[in-house]
């Protein structure tokens, strides 16, 4: 009886010891998954702290309306000033004028007719009226010419210039369209990255946390395992000892 308790006693030991061990593995174990749980949650924070303010990406945005002008000022009207050419007519009435005198004299110092002095002054009258009426038309022609070369540049002038400032209006809003794209394009990149980084220290924050939950399974298990071994050790050496004690 007593080899079989001392037998029981050194089982009980053993089972108890190496529970004991055992059961401290998984508990420092569960205490260096508990650190590294909580050494991601910090960096997790850390980097929440430190992550970048969303910006306004059209916050540089600026009215342009100015580069636009009024060119209204810059037409006028070019036939405003036209007028009639009546020098020439005037230069040839004189110059009619002076011809009929002229004529004149010379029929009374020969002496002819004064009809023939009168149809003579009427012929040279009509042919000066002539000549006067054609430089009058070529003036007034040129006159119209001129001004409406003048008009055709007014309008190639301010057409030009309509379109300079179409241009520049049109680089500068695509200028500040690709300034916001750009502050938008590079707050997405950066905030796909620290989601990323975030993303695999939450996945190892839990695996950490799983780690230390199964460890503090583990050590209850082999606590529960010494005891019940404990346990079967000595109902086994009661056994034993009863069975003994009948055989004598």
């Amino acid at each position: 009886m007593a080899v079989v308790a001392s037998i029981a006693a050194g089982s009980a030991a053993l089972a108890i010891g190496g529970s004991l061990v055992q059961a401290n593995q998984e508990r420092q174990a569960a205490k260096g998954y508990k650190r590294e749980a909580d050494r991601k949650a910090a960096e997790i924070a850390e980097i929440e702290k430190k992550r970048q303010a969303v910006p306004n990406p059209y916050a540089n945005v600026t009215d342009l309306s100015g580069i636009a002008k009024d060119l209204g000022n810059q037409m006028t009207n070019p036939f405003v000033g036209i007028g009639v050419a009546t020098q020439a007519a005037k230069m040839q009435i004189e110059e009619a004028d002076i011809s009929l005198a002229n004529t004149l004299d010379t029929i009374r110092s020969t002496g002819a007719s004064s009809g023939g002095a009168t149809a003579l002054a009427q012929a040279a009258l009509q042919s000066k009226k002539g000549v006067s009426a054609s430089i009058e038309k070529q003036e007034a022609d040129n006159e119209r010419l001129r001004a409406e070369g003048n008009a055709q540049l007014q309008r190639d002038k301010i057409a030009e210039q309509q379109r300079i400032q179409n241009v520049k209006l049109g680089e500068a809003q695509r200028v500040q369209t690709a300034q916001s794209e750009g502050v938008k394009y590079k707050f997405e990149r950066e905030e796909d990255r620290t989601n990323q980084q975030l993303n695999r220290l939450a996945g190892q924050e839990t695996q950490a946390k799983v780690n230390e939950s199964a460890a503090k399974q583990g050590q209850a298990a082999a606590i529960a395992g010494g005891i019940s071994a404990v346990g079967n050790i000595a109902s086994s050496a009661m056994t034993a000892g009863a069975q003994g004690a009948f055989d004598k």
